[in-house]
């Protein structure tokens, strides 16, 4: 018998490493200062930042290689870097063609990231249009409405209070890279689907997560009761 997926009327969705390409630009921005001071910036740092606000993630960075710099000077250093190769990230596949066919059926969307709004400007800079399809972003890395970040389930809770409509937080479906983010997912009651990327170990995410994609072009929006494509 096939699985039986709830069923769902609106759609949350993480951005890094999820609709843009931006997680290999982190790693080579890490990579590039954490150099300058003889320090390897590894796989499994990779991992404990992924998903993290600003501001956790450079605190994380620094303490856990012990840089000789306050995470201030750091993450000057790396938005240094984001500034070259953000404004020219390019979408994932399946992205916009998920986000497209969401919008053209009426299907409420919002953003939740853990991003800053310095950084989430500067890497949606060329996909303005697509991403002004979203009815909202909230960024946990500014947002005063969001007093933690992924994995605590905030970000997504406060992404639906604001659709307006009071919705049901079992009818809201996730999308998710990142083992934090799933988890935030689940402790916020929320269906998730999950395409993990190339640094994510798909056991982390596996258990809390509603599905397990290689890509967004494969999700079925008619296995979540949303339309299908063609439709």
């Amino acid at each position: 018998m096939a699985k039986r997926f709830p069923q769902v009327t609106k759609v949350i969705f993480d951005v890094d490493g999820l609709l843009l390409d931006t997680e290999r630009l982190y790693l080579l921005a890490a990579l590039k200062v954490c150099s300058e001071y003889g320090k390897k910036y590894t796989r499994e740092l990779k991992a404990k930042v992924m998903g993290k606000s600003e501001k956790e993630a450079t605190r994380i960075v620094v303490d856990y290689l012990q840089l000789p710099i306050q995470p201030e000077e750091y993450k000057e250093k790396v938005r240094a870097e984001h500034m070259k190769t953000f404004p020219s990230v390019a979408l994932l596949p399946g992205a916009e063609t998920l986000v497209r066919h969401l919008h053209k059926h009426n299907i409420p969307m919002a953003v939740a990231s853990g991003s800053s709004n310095w950084s989430y400007n500067l890497k949606t800079a060329s996909h303005k249009e697509l991403f002004s399809l979203f009815s909202h972003a909230v960024l946990c890395g500014d947002d005063p409405d969001v007093k933690a970040g992924k994995p605590h389930p905030d970000c997504f809770l406060v992404a639906a209070r604001r659709f307006g409509d009071n919705p049901d937080v079992k009818e809201i479906l996730i999308f998710e890279d990142a083992p934090n983010g799933v988890e935030a997912a689940s402790a916020a009651g929320m269906p998730c689907v999950c395409v993990p990327g190339e640094w994510t170990d798909r056991s982390d995410v596996t258990a809390k997560s509603t599905i397990v994609l290689d890509s967004l072009e494969l999700f079925r929006p008619e296995d979540f009761g949303l339309p299908s494509y063609g439709s």
